[in-house]
């Protein structure tokens, strides 16, 4: 499993313009394994091969390194099993977060990952819901899977007052991000047909 990971890795990599050295690589691999141990407990993502996971969950997620300039501290909304948070900690060291997850068991996960990858000294996990958290000195928000997204994104974008927000969806979430008026850029994903960052900056 482990060696299909960071062939895929290796291998779709340049479709997403990074290029990882080989010790990062092995990162990468142990936090896949963290999570695959604990998918059947906490169903932090849904089951797929080690290549779907490197494509969709790990390179996708580094496609916002590009946006965040050294030593940026970020907020990550609904972490869940760590995305696209994890990744890009354990990619660039100079970055720093705060991991917002309201279920407990899996922000429980995110504290157990966070010690066993080495994150410890950069990373805050804040187990409540985003409302009552505070992101302090962060300057980035970014959300890959909160619960009901488009639903919650008035009080996401009130939240995250003036930060720049980078979330990742498809078209419901482009037409509420239009709905509320709000200026983005949009990327689509290599490899992929319907899933997008979006790179927004509240309008108001």
């Amino acid at each position: 499993m482990r060696d299909k990971l960071t062939t895929a890795i290796k291998t779709h990599q340049p479709a997403f313009d990074v290029e990882l050295p080989e010790q990062k690589v092995e990162q990468l691999a142990d936090y896949y394994e963290l999570v695959h141990e604990h998918i059947p407990i906490l169903h932090l993502v849904a089951p797929c091969s080690p290549e779907e996971f490197a494509i969709r969950h790990i390179l996708e997620s580094l496609t916002i390194l590009k946006h965040l300039p050294p030593k940026a501290k970020f907020a990550d909304v609904g972490a869940g099993a760590g995305l696209p948070s994890i990744p890009c900690l354990l990619v660039r060291n100079d970055l720093r977060a705060v991991l917002i997850e309201s279920k407990e068991k899996k922000a429980r996960f995110l504290e157990f990952a966070v010690e066993q990858l080495g994150l410890s000294k950069r990373v805050t996990v804040v187990n409540r819901q985003f409302e009552e958290a505070d992101p302090v000195d962060c300057e980035f928000v970014t959300c890959r899977a909160l619960d009901k997204f488009t639903e919650k994104l008035p009080r996401l974008v009130k939240w995250s007052k003036k930060r720049r927000m980078l979330l990742f969806g498809g078209d419901n979430l482009r037409q509420t991000l239009q709905k509320e008026g709000l200026k983005f850029d949009e990327k689509l994903m290599p490899m992929s047909e319907q899933r997008f960052l979006f790179t927004v900056r509240p309008c108001r």
